[in-house]
C-alpha cells in the first residue's frame, strides 16, 4: 500500500496543538475535501509521537469499514468497546454529521478526564443552535478553508509569479490538486467534486426536488460574485428568465448551499450607524476553482474573482469579513475584524484610470475613524501611501498579509 504523505498545514495544526488534552471538544468545519481528514491524521500523529502510549480511536463514517454504525448507539458501542482505562484516550471521528444525534454520545465521552475528542463536519447545520447550545462551553471550532495561496505554492512545489497567482485564481485550492501532477486533468476533478457536495449535501440532504433551479441559482451567484443581492432580486431576477421561486424558495436554497460550505454570505454593515442592514448581501464561493467549474474561467471575470480571493484570504486568516456601507452608493468592499481590530480594504483590477482611482481612495478616505486603509489590485504597486492608505498588488496581499 502507498504511503499517505501529509504535508502540514500549520494555519490549523498550530490551533489544534494548544488544545491538546485540554477538556474541549475540537471541532474542524469546512467544505468536502478541504482538507480535514488529513489534519486530524496529522494531529493523531503527532499525539502517538509525544505519547507512544496513547490510545487513538479512529472512525471515519465516510469509510465503509463502519457502515455498520448507523446510529448514536452504535456509535458509542464503538467507541466503548476500544477504550483502553488504563490509557489516555484520544477519539477522531470524521463527518460526525452523518449520525443523527451524534452530540448526545461526543457529551457522554467528554465526560471523562481520560478522554480527548476531535470531531470534523461538512454540514454547519451540526452546529445549528440547539446543538451549539448542548456543547456550549465545551467545544472549541476550527474551520477548515481550501488552501490558501501560500498553501497552494507549497503544496505543489511552486515559486510565487503572475502565472502562480492565475493558476490559484482558475483552479482554487482543493488540497488534492496536488496527486494530479497534470493541470489539463484539474478541471475534470474539480467538477467531480461540484457534483458530490451538490449532491451529496444539498440535494440528498435537504430531498430537494428543484434541481434545475438549484443549478440555475449557483451558476446566477457564481456569475455574479460580489454583487450585491437581497432574495427578492434574486427571485425576480429568475422569474424574468421564466423560472418561477419564491423569495422564501430562494432563502431556503441559499441556506443550503452555505450549510455545504460552497458559498459564504457577506453583510452588509452601516460605517455610521454601526448595525446590520437588513436587506441585502454579497456572496462569495469558498472555493474558486468550485466557482469556475460552474460558470467557466473568463477573463472578464476578474474583478470578482480577485475580490473573491480577498475575502478567502480573510477567512483563512480568521477575519470576521463585512462589506460597508458609508451613504447610499458608497460602499466599503470589506471591514475586516479581529481581536476586537479593524482594516478597511477596497478591491479593484486596476486604479490606473483617474475616475477609478478617486472612487477606491475616496470612499476610504470618507471614513473617519484612524484603522488602516488598504486598496487591492490585480497588479498595481506603489512604494508609498496615499493619504495614509496604503495600495497592494494581489500577489503580495495574499503572501503578506495576515
Amino acid at each position: 500500500m502507498e504511503e499517505i504523505i501529509i504535508i502540514n498545514r500549520p494555519l490549523y495544526t498550530e490551533k489544534l496543538k494548544s488544545y491538546i488534552g485540554k477538556n474541549l471538544i475540537k471541532i474542524l468545519t469546512g467544505q468536502r475535501r478541504v482538507g480535514k481528514s488529513y489534519i486530524l491524521k496529522y494531529i493523531a500523529d503527532y499525539i502517538k509521537a509525544i505519547n507512544p502510549h496513547a490510545n487513538i480511536i479512529n472512525i471515519n463514517l465516510e469509510d465503509f469499514a463502519f457502515a455498520h454504525i448507523k446510529d448514536a448507539k452504535n456509535l458509542f458501542d464503538e467507541i466503548s468497546g476500544r477504550l483502553l482505562p488504563s490509557e489516555k484516550n484520544y477519539i477522531f471521528i470524521d463527518e460526525v454529521q452523518e449520525i443523527n444525534d451524534f452530540d448526545r454520545v461526543i457529551r457522554s465521552f467528554a465526560l471523562q478526564d481520560d478522554i480527548d475528542i476531535y470531531i470534523t463536519g461538512s454540514n454547519s447545520s451540526m452546529l445549528s443552535a440547539e446543538i451549539a447550545s448542548r456543547l456550549a462551553g465545551r467545544s472549541i471550532e476550527i474551520p477548515v478553508h481550501p488552501l490558501s495561496y501560500n498553501e497552494f505554492l507549497h503544496f505543489h512545489s511552486l515559486l510565487p509569479s503572475k502565472d502562480t497567482l492565475m493558476w490559484y485564481l482558475q483552479y482554487g485550492g482543493l488540497p488534492y490538486l496536488k496527486n494530479l501532477p497534470e493541470r489539463s486533468t484539474w478541471l475534470e476533478y474539480i467538477e467531480g467534486i461540484v457534483n458530490a457536495i451538490v449532491y451529496r449535501d444539498v440535494v440528498s440532504r435537504h430531498l430537494i426536488r428543484n434541481n434545475d433551479f438549484l443549478k440555475r441559482l449557483m451558476l446566477f451567484l457564481a456569475d455574479n460574485v460580489g454583487q450585491i443581492f437581497s432574495a427578492k432580486r434574486i427571485s425576480d431576477y429568475l422569474k424574468s428568465q421564466k423560472i418561477q421561486i419564491s423569495v422564501g424558495g430562494v432563502q431556503s436554497y441559499i441556506q443550503y448551499i452555505s450549510e455545504a460550505y460552497i458559498i459564504n454570505p457577506c453583510r452588509r454593515w452601516d460605517v455610521d450607524g454601526k448595525r446590520f442592514l437588513e436587506i441585502g448581501e454579497k456572496y462569495y464561493y469558498e472555493d474558486l476553482g468550485i466557482r469556475n467549474a460552474i460558470v467557466g474561467f473568463k477573463p472578464n471575470d476578474l474583478s470578482g474573482l480577485i475580490e473573491n480571493a480577498v475575502f478567502n484570504h480573510l477567512l483563512i486568516h480568521s477575519y470576521k469579513v463585512k462589506t460597508g456601507q458609508l451613504v447610499k452608493g458608497v460602499e466599503i468592499d470589506f471591514i475586516a475584524e479581529k481581536n476586537s481590530e479593524f482594516a478597511y480594504i477596497q478591491v479593484a483590477v486596476t486604479i490606473i484610470g483617474d475616475e477609478t482611482r478617486k472612487r477606491e481612495f475616496g470612499n476610504l478616505e470618507m471614513i473617519k475613524d484612524n484603522y488602516p486603509k488598504f486598496v487591492v489590485t490585480l497588479n498595481d504597486s506603489f512604494p508609498n501611501t496615499y493619504k495614509g492608505i496604503k495600495t497592494f498588488n494581489l500577489l503580495d496581499f495574499l503572501l503578506n498579509f495576515e
